[in-house]
């Protein structure tokens, strides 16, 4: 079967970053699981898997404004230390998550002070020129209630 809308897609990835330094890798645990043609994920990486059946395997580069965007140069601010949710020290260079109107968004610690923290609301890994890895390991159709919800549900997708 070939992905394209309300397929779910089980798939492994490995990113990396221009360096060529491993950035994130789904292969040590679960694949990963999404819903194609819902945005549940970047949309250029989606646009690449269109077409695609289990088993294969491609590798995309994607600049910055593809991926998650360029640095913003005022996206420093200082918000109060209980809006971040961490356990145990906070120390700058942590990516830690932050509450905001959308849900927790993750941020970089930049100052730590006694009751507010200096962060980079700049996603960590925006300005960045990402190279995806991706083997499809899985092609079905979605059930009813998977695009009731907009999600892939089970193994490596959503969980409610």
């Amino acid at each position: 079967m070939k992905i394209n809308d309300n397929c779910v897609v089980t798939f492994h990835y490995s990113m990396t970053d221009e360096a060529g330094d491993l950035v994130e890798t789904s292969r040590e645990g679960e694949p990963t699981a999404y819903l194609h043609g819902h945005r549940n994920m970047i949309e250029t990486l989606e646009a690449a898997m269109l077409g695609k059946e289990a088993g294969e395997t491609f590798t995309v580069t994607l600049p910055p404004e593809l991926a998650y965007g360029r640095l913003r140069s005022e996206s420093v601010m200082r918000v109060s230390a209980k809006n971040l949710k961490f356990e145990g020290k906070l120390e700058p260079g942590m990516t830690v998550p932050l509450m905001t109107n959308e849900g927790l968004r993750p941020i970089t610690v930049v100052k730590v002070g006694k009751f507010n923290v200096d962060i980079d609301t700049n996603h960590p890994l925006a300005g960045k020129t990402l190279t995806f890895d991706v083997e499809i390991v899985e092609v079905r159709e979605a059930t009813q209630d998977e695009l009731g919800h907009g999600h892939a549900h089970g193994a490596g997708g959503h969980h409610h």
